[in-house]
């Protein structure tokens, strides 16, 4: 018999770097998920991972078990480390902070494929390459990987 689900809460953690302090602990404490449990299971999955930014969508079942999913590291904070830069801009249609490659579009498109709701490598690089846009992130060059 399928257990019952109490909560979902969704997280980003760093990677390999969870701990009971805020926002991790009261988030679960109030689930009334071990949160020592939790830190230790997340940081064995994440080890490889130090220091990027994970999103975490954590079920909570009404016997306080839990479940969680890691996903990859968002698009934007992608972005910016392909860039090499703090913050996207203030004003992304007037004043551009940075430039990067198809390529590098590619492989971030690639990386967040399982997460992404697109069915074509096409589509993706499109969500990526509109999320630089709307960051204020020149791509650099004409699309080679749009169809005809």
């Amino acid at each position: 018999m399928a257990k019952e689900i109490g909560a979902v809460v969704k997280l980003q953690i760093k990677g390999g770097a969870a701990n009971p302090a805020p926002p991790i602990g009261p988030a679960l404490g109030a689930k009334g998920v071990n949160i020592m449990e939790f830190c230790k299971q997340f940081n064995a999955r994440t080890a490889d991972k130090p220091g990027k930014v994970l999103p975490v969508t954590l079920t909570v079942y009404t016997d306080k078990s839990f479940d969680f999913v890691v996903r990859n590291t968002p698009v934007p904070i992608q972005l910016l480390d392909a860039a090499k830069l703090k913050g996207g801009s203030a004003e992304s249609n007037r004043k551009k902070v940075g430039q990067v490659t198809w390529d590098q579009i590619k492989a971030i498109a690639e990386d967040k494929m399982p997460d992404f709701n697109a069915f074509t490598l096409e589509s993706a690089i499109s969500m990526v390459a509109g999320t630089a846009r709307s960051m204020g992130i020149t791509i650099e060059g004409e699309n080679p990987y749009k169809k005809a």
